[in-house]
C-alpha cells in the first residue's frame, strides 16, 4: 500500500479532481481514457494511503465528503504551486515565464489588449498566455494575491501592497447616461440624487474574493441590477433596464448614434486615475518584461482606456 506522501501525488489529486468534477467514477474515467475499475482502484488507494473515505457512495454519484473536499482544496493548492515551481525553473532556464497571467479590468479594451497577445506570440510562441478578466477591487487582488503577474485598469490604492509596483494608465472620465426610452431621459436640467434614488441603477460586481468589495456611483437603498463586466452594464442601459456612470470611451460611440443620451448629475462625475501593477518578487522575466516595455508607450496606455468597439 503507499504511504500518504506517494499517494498525494499531482496525478492523484488530479484524479480526485476529476472525479469531483464529473460526478462519478464512470465519468470521470470516459474523460481520462480508463476503465472504471482502474479508477476505482487509484481512488481507493488514495482513501486507504490516508486512511480517509473521499467519496460518499451511498447514491449513484460519486459525492465528496469533508475529508475529499478539503483534499481538493488543498490538493488545488498543491497544484498551482508546482506549476509555480515549474515556472521558476523555466524562468531561471531560459529568461522566459512558462506561463503569464494578465487580469484586465473590464473597462480595458478587450481588442487592444488581444492586439498585444498576437504581438507577443510572435516573440514568444512558448509562453502560455492566461487572459482573465476582473472588476474594481478584484483586479488589484488578482496581482496583489500572486494569481496574476500583471493587472490592467485598476483604480484603487496599490500602495499597500508588498511586491507590487503599480504605474499610471491614464484618467478615464465617467459619464452618467441612460437609453432615449428611460424616463430619466426626458427630465430637463442636473439629475438629483433624490430622483435617481427613485431609478434603478446598474452596477457591476466587484470580483473581489478575500477582500471587501467597492461600489462607485450607488445610492443607500436604490434598487440595484449587478451585471458581472462593464460590457453587460452597458447593455443593460441601452436596453433600458437603469441608468449609471460608464467609461466615456466605451459610451461615445452609442451617444454618437443617439442609442445612449448623457445627462448631468448634480454629484460631480468620477474621473478616476487607472493604474496598473506588476509582481516583483519574482523578479520579471523577459515576457513579463516585454508587456511592461509595451505599457512605456503613451499611445498603448490610451489605446487601452479608448479603443473600445464601435456601435
Amino acid at each position: 500500500m503507499p504511504t500518504a506522501r506517494e499517494a498525494l501525488n499531482a496525478e492523484g489529486l488530479m484524479l480526485v479532481q476529476t472525479v469531483a468534477q464529473t460526478g462519478s467514477f464512470a465519468s470521470a474515467a470516459r474523460e481520462l481514457g480508463l476503465v472504471p475499475s482502474a479508477v476505482t482502484y487509484r481512488i481507493r488507494q488514495i482513501e486507504d494511503a490516508l486512511d480517509v473515505l473521499l467519496f460518499d457512495r451511498s447514491s449513484r454519484q460519486a459525492r465528496l465528503t469533508d475529508a475529499g473536499t478539503e483534499l481538493l482544496r488543498e490538493g488545488a493548492r498543491l497544484l498551482q504551486e508546482m506549476d509555480a515551481v515549474a515556472n521558476r525553473v523555466k524562468r531561471v532556464a531560459t529568461g522566459w515565464e512558462s506561463q503569464l497571467t494578465i487580469a484586465a479590468d473590464t473597462v480595458i479594451a478587450c481588442g487592444v489588449v488581444m492586439e498585444l497577445a498576437q504581438a507577443f506570440f510572435e516573440l514568444a510562441p512558448t509562453t502560455r498566455l492566461r487572459l482573465r478578466d476582473e472588476s474594481l477591487a478584484g483586479t488589484l487582488e488578482a496581482v496583489a494575491s500572486g494569481q496574476a503577474d500583471l493587472a490592467l485598469g485598476i483604480a484603487v490604492e496599490t500602495a499597500t501592497f508588498p511586491d507590487v509596483q503599480s504605474a499610471m494608465l491614464g484618467d478615464l472620465p465617467f459619464i452618467y447616461v441612460v437609453a432615449p426610452h428611460h424616463p430619466l431621459a426626458a427630465v430637463e436640467g442636473p439629475l438629483a440624487d433624490q430622483l435617481l434614488l427613485k431609478h434603478r441603477a446598474i452596477a457591476v460586481a466587484d470580483s473581489v474574493r478575500q477582500g471587501v468589495p467597492v461600489t462607485f456611483g450607488l445610492l443607500p437603498g436604490q434598487d440595484v441590477l449587478t451585471v458581472p463586466s462593464m460590457e453587460a452594464k452597458l447593455d443593460a442601459q441601452l436596453r433600458g433596464l437603469g441608468g449609471g456612470f460608464v467609461p466615456e470611451p466605451m459610451a461615445r460611440p452609442y451617444v454618437q448614434t443617439g442609442r445612449l443620451v448623457v445627462k448631468e448629475v448634480e454629484r460631480s462625475s468620477r474621473i478616476p486615475r487607472m493604474t496598473y501593477a506588476w509582481r516583483t518578487n519574482p523578479p520579471p522575466g523577459r515576457g513579463l518584461q516585454w508587456w511592461l516595455s509595451q505599457l512605456e508607450s503613451p499611445k498603448t496606455r490610451r489605446a487601452l482606456l479608448e479603443h473600445h468597439g464601435r456601435a
